[in-house]
Order: structure tokens, then C-alpha cells, then sequence
């Protein structure tokens, strides 16, 4: 919508993992070295952990991208709200196996047969887990099960397991001695800097055709580092939301004020809304709020109208034509 407004040619905040945006942030680069250090090891767990949004799916982008497909067999499952059972399956099925209608032994030699398979072709099979967090101790130990598939001197399945801090707690559970003996490395991703913040910005900027409209005030990012704190996926929704407001509203500089708008806006849209005939606050508590709301209706409205016109403008959109598919 607005990449045409400001010339480039994709949306730059999109909130989906994409690794043509990825960014060597400080603490990126250490976990992918991580990465690179536990497939040059070619066994055992690396576990990799991180905040919500804080862009543990985009380092696993970033290194499917890398692999060598001559060298390694990848297979990556984020569904983990499942049994023991279930995840095996659709570990087969990551694997691109089938995982339907057989028993738990007849899984498991099919899996066997594949790993060894591979390691008869000069390669390596690799499973990562995205969202690790939601496994069961009794699910991880089931994971932790498949690297005992061995030859007599290799592993032939290597598992990196990303996750929220929480699963820290699974890992240090009394029943995971066996897999923390196993475990190579473990690295928690934090979130970036303010000045890396606005570089990551940039980054993203110029990766789709930026070239300095619009621009941003120190205050801006200033701003714009005081409420996404670093984290990249809260920063993107920040910011493609600002861009938005300045497509709609002409701008093509933005300064700490225009981020406290925005800013404004998201926090309203997460607020609940009142029941009616709601008691208990003070009159003039009411009326702030009756008031924040109606200043973020009108702000709406105009945003919609300034968006149908837009719409308008565009050539081949007209009422005639909208008149006769209706």
C-alpha cells in the first residue's frame, strides 16, 4: 500500500521471517557462529533461545539458506504442542517420510533406515525445532531418543532446538541429566541496542529500494527503541504502522511525535473494552478516556477517507465501474 508512495519495491516490516532482511545484530552473529560451530561438530543438540519476536525463525531462515544440500538433509517442525508420539511423526514427515497408519517401532526403523541411508550418501540429517518451549519433558526425551541413531563413529541425527527462556526450565529439569550431557552449546538471543535498532532499521529500508524518504529524526528512533525495546518483530509493527500513517497522512519525515502517535494508536487497539455501564472511576478519569477514545475514532475515519480517496485516484478504479459489479 504505502511502496509505491515512498518508492520501494516490498514492504519493508513485514512481520512473517524473510531472509533477504536478515541482520548481523551483535547478538545474530553469536548465535549463528553457534550454528555454524554445532554443525561443524555434527552431533548433539545446539539450543538456541529468545524472547517472543526477537528473530530465533529468521536466524533458522538464514541458515536453511546456507546449507549445503549435498552435505545435509534439513527437516524443520515448529507444531509442538503434540504428544511423544505425534512429534515423532512429524518428525518423519519434516523428513518428508510417511507417518500415517504404523506403530511407534515401525516409525522408528523407518526413520532409521533413512538416517542411514543418508549417512551411506555422504550426508547428514539435521532436525531443527522451532517453538521448543511447548514440548513436554516426556516429548524432548523422545527427541532426545533419535540421536542414540549411530554408526560406529558418528551420530547420524543432529537436533538444534530454538525456543522462549522458559524452555530453560524443561532443560533443567531433574529428569534431563541425560540430554544436558548431550547438549554442545546453548546461547539466549537478547535484543538488540538502540544503535542498533536504527540500523536495523536502515537495513531493512534499503533492502527494498530506500533512499531516504521518508526520513526519521533521532528522535524518531529514539522513540521507536523506547517502546519496541530491541525487539525486531515489535520494532516491524511499529514501524510498518508508521509508515502506514504516513502514507495515508502525506508525510515523508517522521519525529519522536509521530512514533508517540502510532504508539498511541497500538496501545489503545490492545486496550478491552469497557462494559457498559461501567462503574467505579472518577469523572474526570472518564471523561480522559471518552475523550482518548474519540480523538482515536476521528483519527480512523480520516484515515479511511484519505485512504478511499487514494483508492479512488488510482487509475481503473472509478464508482462506474464499482456500480456495475455490485
Amino acid at each position: 500500500m504505502y511502496e509505491s508512495f515512498y518508492g520501494l519495491s516490498a514492504k519493508p516490516f513485514q512481520l512473517r521471517p524473510a531472509p533477504q532482511f536478515f541482520f548481523d545484530s551483535k547478538g545474530h552473529k553469536k548465535a549463528m557462529a553457534y550454528l555454524d560451530y554445532g554443525l561443524a561438530q555434527g552431533e548433539g543438540f545446539i539450543i538456541i533461545t529468545g524472547e517472543v519476536g526477537a528473530g530465533k525463525t529468521t536466524l533458522v531462515r538464514n541458515l536453511l539458506n546456507r546449507l549445503p544440500a549435498d552435505e545435509i538433509v534439513a527437516a524443520q517442525i515448529a507444531n509442538t504442542h503434540l504428544n511423544s508420539e505425534d512429534t515423532l511423526r512429524m518428525v518423519l514427515a519434516a523428513f518428508g517420510l510417511p507417518s500415517h497408519e504404523v506403530s511407534k517401532s515401525a516409525l522408528l526403523v523407518r526413520l532409521e533406515q533413512f538416517l542411514r541411508s543418508c549417512d551411506s550418501q555422504g550426508k547428514r540429517a539435521l532436525l531443527i525445532v522451532d517453538e521448543a518451549q511447548n514440548l513436554s519433558p516426556r516429548t524432548v526425551e523422545e527427541l532426545r531418543m533419535l540421536s542414540n541413531f549411530q554408526t560406529d563413529d558418528r551420530s547420524l541425527l543432529q537436533t538444534f532446538l530454538l525456543g522462549q527462556p522458559e524452555f530453560r526450565a524443561t532443560l533443567h529439569g531433574p529428569d534431563m541429566s541425560q540430554l544436558r550431557q548431550r547438549v554442545i552449546a546453548t546461547y539466549h538471543l537478547g535484543p538488540m541496542d538502540e544503535p542498533e535498532t536504527k540500523a536495523y532499521i536502515e537495513h531493512r529500508l534499503r533492502t527494498v529500494g530506500w533512499s531516504g524518504s521518508p526520513s526519521f529524526t533521532a528522535a524518531a528512533h529514539a522513540a521507536i527503541y523506547a517502546y519496541a525495546s530491541g525487539i525486531p518483530r515489535t520494532t516491524n509493527h511499529l514501524c510498518d504502522r508508521l509508515l502506514l500513517m504516513g502514507y495515508l497522512e502525506e508525510m515523508r519525515a517522521f519525529d519522536g511525535a509521530d512514533v508517540a502517535t502510532v504508539v498511541g494508536d497500538i496501545r489503545g487497539e490492545a486496550l478491552p473494552p469497557a462494559p457498559a455501564g461501567a462503574s467505579g472511576v472518577g469523572v474526570e478519569a472518564g471523561a480522559d478516556t471518552l475523550d482518548d477514545r474519540m480523538v482515536r475514532v476521528e483519527r480512523s475515519v480520516v484515515s479511511v477517507l484519505n485512504l478511499l480517496k487514494k483508492i479512488m485516484a488510482t487509475p481503473g478504479a472509478n464508482l462506474s465501474q464499482m456500480n456495475n459489479n455490485e
